[in-house]
């Protein structure tokens, strides 16, 4: 990914040069634009594999802009990272409605963003080896559906396994599909890797709703052969072949009567090796046996199958990435607490439902006491130490509604929702106590005693309107505990 091609398109030249030299350092092929024609111009040289878009132009809409790239057939698949100063609330819900794949709001910062960059561009990596994988899949149907006229059944069968589908369930699809095709009495997905003495039957046509059934895989030699040789293994009569020598004098011992003539066992494997397994064929003695044809299409299949549970794992893994980017850019690296932007955001969000719901909203204000005297002391580690613990006992403390956030330095924030002034007074003093008593180790020598004083202020009040007001009458009354002797709450 760090030889990828990027576009970085925006009208300020300090952000443009800033964003081109982080780019290249990272080895990236970078090219600028400044205007929205000298875009175009870029973008009809050479798709890049990623695009960073400013939302404002001089000389044309951003929104506009990306909306013409993505109704481009040649642009359509590249990943489009907006980047602009307006509020979330304003551009991110419309940029990512008109096609973008993310948003990142200036000023911004140089790790959270190359973090944001590089999942994109992995995103776009797996999801092209993916499409071409489809692609070489669909070519080769075309082929099989002009053989025969049975090859029909085919395509309807690939356009249920390979849609918007879990691995789970393209599974069933897969099972269900092929018993219906080749008209089977048994149809089975069964999940081991080679070596494996036990299988999981991950879907059944005959038995749709089991589920995870452990397969004992001494029994079916022909599940092992498929899986150790990684080939399709075609049993025509399982009453005379030399694979069930040995498992057909078992059957005489414990008196089995076996119904199944033929078998086809068809082994698969996932790229990335997490899963494989056998798609399991059986038919019963007064049927057909199966043939070299029918082990052609029911491969064919499958392997249009795997490669829709590798799309399916692929957008997985992309959402888990999204995710964790999103709680990234929302938690303090220290203390995995709220960060100030996510606090503030989160706390407009709660004063708009006190408002709408006329409930209110209490905000706690914590600072360390003589918090430099510890890191003079001790140095900037135990500091760390200090805060990291005093972050985990906050949480602790708190109710799963209410809100805990680092709010810079040694200051941290809790916003208790629909909590009166003195139900809030009466928490921070406990809270106050906890601190007190608690015993924030070193990793050598005497537990640290740590104090805190407490600011308490509430939504609604006089002159408290908005969340910088909140913050305001939060600050004045810690202010007023500092002056009063530390270790104290006030409101």
């Amino acid at each position: 990914m760090a030889s990828a091609r990027i576009v970085v398109a925006d009208d300020d030249p300090a952000i443009l040069q800033t964003m081109t030299w982080v780019l290249k350092e990272q080895g990236y092929d970078v090219a600028s634009a400044s205007t929205g024609r000298d875009l175009l111009t870029l973008l009809a040289e050479r798709t890049p594999d990623l695009l960073l878009l400013d939302v404002m132009f001089p000389d044309v809409d951003g929104f506009q802009l990306l909306e013409q790239i993505k109704n481009d057939d040649r642009w359509r698949d590249v990943p489009v990272l907006m980047i602009s100063s307006l509020p979330p609330e304003e551009a991110a819900v419309k940029t990512l409605g008109l096609g973008a794949s993310d948003f990142v709001r200036k000023p911004f910062r140089v790790r959270e963003l190359l973090a944001r960059i590089q999942a994109q561009l992995r995103m776009r990596a797996i999801l092209r080896s993916a499409y071409q994988s489809l692609r070489l899949t669909e070519e080769e149907l075309a082929r099989a559906r002009s053989e025969a006229e049975s090859r029909r059944k085919l395509v309807d069968i690939l356009r249920e396994v390979t849609g918007d589908l879990t691995s789970d369930e393209i599974y069933h699809v897969l099972a269900r599909r092929v018993a219906r095709a080749l008209d089977l009495t048994r149809c089975s997905v069964v999940l081991a890797r080679p070596g494996d003495r036990k299988g999981i039957v991950a879907a059944s046509f005959e038995h749709a709703l089991v589920k995870n059934f452990e397969l004992d895989l001494d029994r079916y030699p022909e599940i092992r052969a498929a899986l150790e040789t990684g080939n399709p293994v075609l049993v025509e009569d399982v009453h005379t072949s030399p694979l069930y020598a040995e498992i057909r004098e078992r059957w005489r011992e414990e008196g089995t009567r076996v119904p199944i003539r033929s078998v086809i066992a068809l082994p698969f494997s996932l790229a990335d090796a997490r899963q494989s397994g056998v798609l399991f064929l059986r038919r019963r003695a007064d049927e057909e046996p199966l043939k070299e044809d029918d082990v052609a299409f029911a491969d064919t299949v499958v392997r249009a199958a795997v490669a829709a549970v590798q799309r399916a794992n692929v957008m997985e893994s992309t959402r888990a990435d999204n995710r964790r980017l999103e709680a990234l850019a929302q938690t303090d690296p220290l203390t995995d607490a709220l960060n100030r932007r996510a606090l503030t955001d989160r706390l407009n969000a709660e004063l708009e439902r006190a408002r709408r719901y006329d409930s209110m909203v209490t905000l706690l204000m914590i600072d360390i006491d003589h918090f430099k005297r510890i890191n003079d002391t001790y140095g900037h580690l135990v500091g760390d130490d200090v805060l990291m613990a005093l972050a985990s006992l906050l949480q602790h403390e708190v109710r799963s509604v209410d809100l805990v956030a680092r709010y810079g330095g040694e200051e941290f924030v809790i916003v208790l929702p629909e909590t009166r002034e003195e139900g809030a007074v009466a928490f921070a003093e406990r809270i106050r106590e906890r601190i007190e008593t608690h015993p924030f180790m070193l990793a050598d020598g005497p537990a640290l005693q740590v104090t805190a004083s407490i600011g308490v202020a509430t939504f609604p009040a006089p002159r408290v309107a908005t969340v910088e007001d909140l913050f305001t009458r939060a600050d004045q009354a810690l202010y007023r505990a500092k002056a009063e002797g530390r270790n104290r709450v006030r409101s």
